[in-house]
This record gives C-alpha cells, structure tokens and sequence, in this order.
C-alpha cells in the first residue's frame, strides 16, 4: 500500500509537469545546501527547483503523459519546473554550470517532447523574448523610417525642382 506522503509527492510532480512550460532535468551531486539555495535564486521567480526521488519523479511522469525521460532519472535528480520563458531557466541553469562544476544538465522536457542536453543548450543560447520583441520593434521602426523617407522623396524632389526653375527664371529677368 502506497503511502499517503509519497502519494501526495507524485501528485505534486504530475501537477508540476502538466502545468510547466518546460521541465529541465538535473544532477546535483555534489552541490551543498547553499549553493542549491543559489541556484534557486538565479532561476527567479519564473521556475520552481525541485530535488525529488526517481521513482516519484517516474510515476508522477507516467501519470502525466510524459514519455521519454525515464533515462534521466539517475542518480541525485533535480529538476527545474518552467512556468513561463524557457530561455531564461535554461539560461541560469548553463551559466551556474559552467560555474560550479557539479551541477550537470542532463536534459529536458518541453512542447510535449523529451530534449537532449544540446537541445537545452541551444535554447540557452537563444535571446529572451523581451530582446527578440524589442530587436523586432527596432527592425520594424527602421522600415518604417524607411518608407517614409521613400514616400517623402518625390514631394521633396518636386520642391527642389520648383525652387531651382524660380532661381533660373529669377536670373533671366535679371540680365
């Protein structure tokens, strides 16, 4: 008979894993409690970190419809549940690895398939999507600006040429 607690667990995780848009799974052998409360820190508000046993993580996976992870889930397991921006947490979690070496990443879950670590690394190197709409905005005001000086050209070319036919007829009742 299964417990209540580890019920309420897997319960929890499933939960967790139907309402992410993103789940990055880790290893953190090695890490102490302050560096773990760090790491937290770093992912913001946007991601939950959690460390939870195997075989919970596997049932509460199961129950939820997720394929393709029972692999990772070997040794220490944490894992970063995503509400919101992925690029971000995955972000936080390459740069605190490349900082503290026992943190692994070992991959990933996200629009209803398993990532590979390359995967999760690619999506860390991608820019946030406050940069991507703001390097749209830009792009889009550049061809506007552009537009208008194409739309301006002729109006402003007409008044040139008006004013240089005023000047040469100006000159000739002069002589």
């Amino acid at each position: 008979m299964a417990r209540p607690d580890k019920v309420d667990a897997v319960t929890e995780i499933a939960g967790r894993f139907n309402t992410s848009t993103a789940a990055l799974v880790t290893e953190y052998r090695g890490l102490s409690m302050a560096q773990l409360s760090e790491l937290r820190h770093a992912l913001g508000a946007g991601a939950t970190y959690r460390v939870a046993k195997n075989t919970l993580v596997k049932r509460a996976a199961e129950q939820s419809g997720v394929e393709g992870l029972d692999d990772l889930f070997v040794g220490p397991t944490a894992i970063a549940f995503v509400e919101g921006e992925p690029v971000d947490a995955a972000k936080a979690l390459r740069d605190f690895a490349k900082e503290n070496k026992a943190l692994v990443i070992k991959g990933g879950y996200m629009d209803g398939r398993a990532l590979s670590v390359s995967e999760v690394e690619s999506i860390a190197d991608l820019d946030s999507r406050e940069v991507t709409l703001s390097k749209l905005a830009g792009a889009m005001k550049a061809k506007m600006g552009q537009a208008a000086a194409l739309f301006a050209a002729p109006a402003s070319q007409m008044a040139r040429l008006a004013a240089a036919l005023q000047e040469k007829k100006g000159g000739e009742t002069d002589a």
